[in-house]
């Protein structure tokens, strides 16, 4: 067991490791056999109150020290997660219930946004605009907001608190990260562990360990975060959004979707079963892109569908210890009973089940679904598991009717012999990202990752992160003089 849940249990303000103060405690388990990792007195609003203003105070002379002295904070980070990634990958497996595999995915990435981080820092620039005013000299800087307040999911929650996280601070701001529940340390302390190691100023980042049943909104009504940067379900990032608008703030969201694969009629039938299969059932299908729905033209329907239910069918469910599992536990009993009344609702509206899973205690496995009514609410909705529906078509018009059919634009993914035909499809899809001849689950440091419709506001990754983390301020210089009409 990594000492990480031990030393780690704890709240992070102002530079030093307290315990909270509110009345009760979250207790963090293990997935996939329940054992009990970590207890966490929670944060009340007062401790709330406490990061952020510690991250106010300690946000001036962050902003103002020189960006490539910032720069060596994540390059030492960088050094720091290369060195323990045995122990994070442990970290990962235990509280996420992350295969190996899936750990050693999350680490990758993870250090690939490190790596944009040590550029982000000297990435703002300035500009001088033309004035029609004689004399005058437009400067526009780029500017920190001051303070982000970010909030991280359970399912990739190292990587998605590094990729606010880490930005924000690059660029000169405070930070106060709220993980969530289930991921307390892994999404949260352990984070603040390795900027604490890599020699970020004390204060500038706390991490609050919570539960709106203790604090309310009070991380979003909070009057020092400028911006909050949410990653999470369309339901609670419409009620962030909400309270941000009131409270004059910007969001960032990251919300959810409902992927979908399309395999066009000259798809390469192989790989679009490799790929599908992948994107929906990677880390147990608990990902924001998955393919939820996987579209296939009707001339190669039967060849795809044999070769897709035989895949699923091989792949190995079990502990996450283990190599050669495929399929861990998803994050708790409530996950696994949806998941459940989905297949069981699938299948009372007239579904076929050709790989049905069984379900013990968190431990889902796949089931592969098809024959669902066209007007199923199943069809539109996110599924955060590893359950598939398979809808054949009839020709392009169809499949982008289809694919566009449902109130998200995050992800998806067309197969096809023709590249330009795919690129094509891929332009009349609604999403904020589409992927040619490949997987719906992928994530680079410097494109505009993000979604349109229930999906999100706003776009994260390279350049876009200065629109996120900084403000433009403009400040004229009249070298000659004026003239004024009274």
């Amino acid at each position: 067991m990594s000492s990480y849940f031990t030393d780690l249990a704890q709240q992070y303000i102002d530079g030093e490791w307290r315990p909270g103060t509110g009345s009760w405690d979250i207790i963090d388990f293990n997935p996939y056999d329940n054992e009990k990792l970590a207890s966490i007195t929670i944060a009340t609003v007062d401790e709330v109150d406490a990061a952020y203003r510690s991250a106010e105070r300690a946000q001036k002379q962050w902003a103002a020290t020189n960006p490539y002295a910032r720069r060596a904070v994540f390059e030492k980070a960088l050094r720091l997660v290369e060195e323990r990634e045995a122990e994070i990958s442990e970290a990962i497996v235990a509280e996420l219930g992350g295969t190996r595999l899936k750990a050693a995915f999350e680490l990758h990435l993870a250090k690939e946004f490190l790596r944009e981080a040590v550029h982000l820092a000297r990435a703002p620039e300035g500009r001088i605009i033309p004035s029609p005013v004689d004399g005058k000299e437009n400067r526009v800087y780029r500017v920190p907001v001051g303070v982000v307040g970010v909030i991280s999911p359970f399912n990739f929650p190292f990587l998605l608190s590094l990729k606010s996280v880490a930005p924000a601070l690059a660029l000169g701001n405070g930070v106060v990260l709220r993980p969530h529940q289930s991921t307390p340390i892994v999404g949260g302390t352990l984070v603040a562990k390795l900027f604490e190691d890599a020699g970020l100023p004390g204060g500038l980042l706390n991490v609050v360990v919570t539960d709106i049943a203790e604090i309310g909104d009070a991380f979003l009504e909070h009057p020092v975060p400028k911006v909050i940067s949410f990653t999470g379900s369309d339901k609670v990032g419409r009620h962030v959004a909400t309270v941000c608008a009131a409270n004059f703030k910007r969001s960032v969201l990251e919300l959810g979707g409902n992927s979908a694969l399309v395999v066009l009629d000259d798809a390469d039938v192989d790989y679009a079963v490799d790929a599908a299969v992948f994107s929906r059932f990677v880390h147990q299908g608990q990902v924001c892109m998955a393919a939820n729905r996987v579209l296939v033209d009707r001339a190669v329907a039967d060849e795809f569908t044999e070769k897709f239910v035989a895949k699923v069918a091989g792949l190995k469910a079990g502990g996450p210890r283990d190599p050669s599992t495929v399929i861990g536990p998803v994050i708790n009993s409530s996950q696994a009973d949806v998941l459940s009344g989905v297949v069981e609702q699938a299948l009372a509206e007239g579904a076929t089940a050709l790989v049905r899973g069984s379900v013990t205690d968190n431990l889902v496995e796949p089931s592969v679904l098809t024959g669902l009514p066209a007007d199923s609410a199943l069809l539109r909705q996110e599924v955060f598991g590893p359950v598939v529906f398979l809808v054949p078509f009839d020709g392009e018009e169809e499949a982008v009717r289809l694919v566009n059919d449902t109130p998200y634009g995050l992800s998806g993914a067309v197969h096809t012999g023709d590249v330009e035909r795919g690129v094509g499809f891929a332009k009349r899809i609604d999403t904020g990202m589409f992927h040619v001849n490949d997987g719906t689950v992928h994530d680079e440091p410097i494109v505009p990752f993000g979604g349109e419709k229930h999906s999100g506001i706003g776009r994260r990754n390279g350049d876009t992160m200065l629109d996120a983390f900084t403000t433009q301020k403009w400040i004229s210089v009249q070298h000659g003089r004026s003239g004024f009409p009274f």
